[in-house]
């Protein structure tokens, strides 16, 4: 796939000379994510694409506009091999705003997460919502709506007929990744269905195959994904590396796998063209505290990658993976989305060129970006039943006494990874009683049209003392879960976050101490960065009452 000019006559008139570029940065160090060196250039570009890099001739400048690039490095625009912009709480349009004065430029989005509420309807507002945006917004096409067939509702079901639709869109890119790997490797008809549709389209395929190896590994490539951005260690990475499989280190708000990831392959590997960098689920306080992929890039660095070869694996690499031709690079025919930067290990950009446009400068934007007005955007997605009290409760025949009970049980506080296991309780008149502080009971609620089913159990070290805490971001069908010590407690964060449209919720002693209002797909606020943090430092904060405050998010 290449991204076409739109008047490629007048583009090699202006390679030529023969026309005036609209613009020409001057006075940079080259950065060459193709060859690895750094040189002095002059950069043409006309119509949003690079017409000419002058290494020779400094004097002549045919070009309408001048940009004096200081002596300072430029680079291409950073490219996110793989996130959903839903994690980050914000709109497409309000994430733009936050990631591109940090030099990303172009996003490979999987909106899985508002699919999986929305259904086609959620994944065409993501889609249109980044039309007119100074950023490349791609759409993989959610490939597990829901995510595992028979295990949990969610509001829509993919098939090869859904995914054939979408991948009409404009800015479709492939395939988003296919978690469902056990499906790819037993060749199950729904998943083998999915797979031939964008093969036959000649799109590319993300996976997600998390500690899958060796002929498992195999098969699920030969199925055609060829990524994975799961991978933890070295060790995993080094085998799918060996086998042509793309790894997308990831750094999000949650996992940190760079580190282990570049620790463990660089005393083995000397080509680094199937290693690429992304984000995949990154909050809004740490893009603006710590950046976005220049954030990913700094750390590839700091743990040992060469400052060229972590930028190419944020920016060359990540085109190849996703199988566009023209972007990733600073050439003639490539996109014209470039970044200036001081230091090349602090990859802080000053000025960021989207389509050779000036869009940010000195961490700011220098373009408005119009907020429009989208029906989904004030559409109640909580369709929950009426709730009581009695709905929060475990009952049992056994009217007084003891029983045993299946315990949901957490590895690690950093982990959710669980095992379970079975504990003796209390039983009161028919109800089971906690009796242990690290015990809570959980609700996991149906918040989707035509389902009203609700499951009850007990879990272990979930990190919360007392209270409740609701969330309708549940990966991946993101139904109404709620983990509390009392039915009052549950009810409140419950009825709280059906009336808001959903979000989060922590209630202590009868109290609601704060709510996160997330009114779009119960995923996403309508606030700008500044204000959605300030709201999520609240939330956080009311979580820390609630006992869990040994993890940051």
């Amino acid at each position: 796939m290449k991204i076409q000019a739109k008047n490629k006559s007048k583009l090699m008139k202006a390679s030529l000379g023969l026309i005036d570029s609209d613009l020409v940065i001057t006075n940079i160090q080259l950065v060459n994510v193709i060859t690895g060196e750094i040189y002095p250039a002059h950069v043409y570009v006309y119509d949003g694409m690079i017409a000419h890099v002058e290494t020779k001739n400094f004097n002549e400048l045919k070009a309408k506009e001048v940009f004096d690039g200081q002596g300072k490095y430029l680079i291409p625009g950073f490219i996110d091999a793989h996130i959903h912009i839903e994690s980050s709480m914000m709109t497409p349009a309000n994430f733009a705003k936050a990631v591109l004065p940090f030099g990303t430029t172009t996003v490979v989005t999987d909106p899985h997460e508002i699919a999986n509420v929305c259904g086609k309807e959620g994944v065409y507002y993501m889609h249109d919502i980044g039309n007119d945006l100074p950023m490349r917004q791609l759409i993989d096409i959610p490939s597990c709506v829901p995510a595992v067939l028979g295990l949990e509702n969610s509001g829509a079901v993919f098939t090869a007929k859904e995914v054939e639709e979408l991948s009409h869109l404009e800015r479709c890119s492939g395939l988003a990744e296919v978690m469902d790997y056990v499906g790819v490797i037993d060749q199950e008809e729904r998943m083998m269905d999915i797979l031939n549709v964008m093969e036959e389209k000649g799109l590319y395929i993300q996976g997600h195959a998390p500690c899958v190896l060796g002929r498992e590994l195999s098969t699920y490539l030969c199925g055609g994904a060829n990524t994975c951005h799961e991978v933890e260690v070295g060790e995993e990475a080094l085998e799918k590396l060996r086998n042509g499989m793309f790894v997308d280190a990831c750094d999000s708000s949650i996992v940190k796998n760079v580190s282990a990831i570049i620790q463990g392959i660089k005393d083995n590997i000397t080509l680094y063209d199937y290693l690429c960098l992304c984000t995949d689920d990154r909050e809004a306080d740490e893009i603006t505290t710590k950046g976005h992929i220049n954030d990913v890039v700094r750390n590839a660095i700091r743990n040992g990658l060469d400052p060229i070869i972590a930028i190419k694996c944020a920016t060359l690499n990540t085109a190849r993976e996703i199988h566009i031709e023209n972007l990733g690079a600073i050439a003639p025919s490539y996109v014209a989305d470039m970044l200036l930067v001081d230091d090349l290990y602090e990859v802080v950009p000053s000025a960021v060129f989207y389509g050779g446009k000036l869009v940010a400068e000195n961490g700011k934007m220098v373009v408005d970006i119009q907020t429009k007005d989208y029906p989904l955007e004030h559409k109640n997605t909580m369709f929950v039943k009426e709730l009581s009290e009695d709905d929060f409760i475990i009952k049992t025949e056994t009217e007084n006494g003891k029983v045993k009970v299946n315990v949901v049980e957490y590895e690690s506080m950093n982990s959710s990874n669980t095992i379970l296991v079975q504990k003796e309780f209390d039983v009161i008149d028919h109800v089971v009683q906690l009796n242990n502080p690290n015990l809570k009971f959980a609700a996991v609620i149906n918040r989707h049209e035509n389902h009203d089913t609700m499951t009850l159990a007990i879990v272990k070290d979930f990190g919360t003392k007392c209270g409740a805490l609701a969330s309708t971001i549940a990966h991946d069908s993101h139904n109404l879960v709620i983990v509390y010590d009392t039915p009052k407690n549950a009810l409140l964060a419950a009825n709280a976050l059906k009336a808001c449209g959903g979000g989060m919720c922590a209630v202590k002693d009868n109290q609601i101490l704060h709510t996160l209002e997330l009114p779009l797909a119960g995923l996403m606020s309508l606030k700008e960065a500044k204000d959605l943090i300030i709201d999520s430092k609240k939330m956080k904060e009311a979580i820390n009452q609630l006992g869990l405050v040994d993890i940051h998010n």
